[in-house]
């Protein structure tokens, strides 16, 4: 590896090191006490992605990897919401330059890295698609974890909401499922000690 490179992995690795803290934008316009960040949403993802096995049918592998990778340019762009008043089609040409940009730093892996974020917008394989539920499932599983650590019940229903048959692998719909049964008994034993 030459200066030169060592220099753009070093610059790459500054902006994506930024994802460590930038909190997660839907956190904290919902008052979220200490909302996580960017990097452990797509962290999470990761390990959600490390649980599949043969019988999933999906290349595990790539699935790490564009779990990795799906939010990667919002170290450049931020994390935009519908709420931020930016047009979908606007949110995904600054993504897209902006990885752009990142894969330009990111030496040989950065192809890779960019062609994975590609399909993970155009939705057209089985993993893009499966890595597409665990961003949905992976918001409702914190959004219950946030429920329950600053006892609100029922209080980000919205997000459950907007995942409202969105989900439909096998796996995803099993955590979706246990989830929801959590989430009940939750709610019901906060009713009981609030009377």
């Amino acid at each position: 590896m030459s200066n030169s490179d060592a220099n753009k992995i070093i610059e790459f690795l500054e902006l994506v090191g930024r994802l460590k803290h930038i909190q997660r934008t839907g956190w904290i316009l919902r008052h979220v006490n200490n909302p996580e960040s960017i990097a452990g949403h797509m962290y999470r993802m990761g390990i959600l992605s490390f649980l599949i096995d043969e019988k999933d049918g999906l290349d595990k592998d790539k699935c790490i990897k564009m779990s990795l990778v799906h939010d990667l340019g919002e170290c450049i762009v931020g994390d935009l919401t519908p709420h931020c008043g930016i047009p979908a089609a606007e949110k995904h040409r600054r993504e897209t330059l902006a990885m752009r940009e990142l894969a330009s730093l990111a030496g040989n892996a950065g192809t890779e890295m960019f062609n994975l974020y590609k399909e993970y917008e155009e939705q057209k394989t089985p993993e893009a698609k499966f890595v597409k539920e665990l961003d949905r499932f992976d918001m409702v599983l914190q959004a219950f974890e946030y429920e329950k650590s600053e006892k609100r019940p029922h209080g980000l229903q919205d997000f459950f909401d907007s995942t409202e048959d969105k989900f439909s692998h096998p796996k995803v719909l099993t955590l979706v499922d246990e989830l929801k049964k959590q989430r009940s008994v939750f709610e019901t034993l906060n009713q009981q000690t609030d009377k």
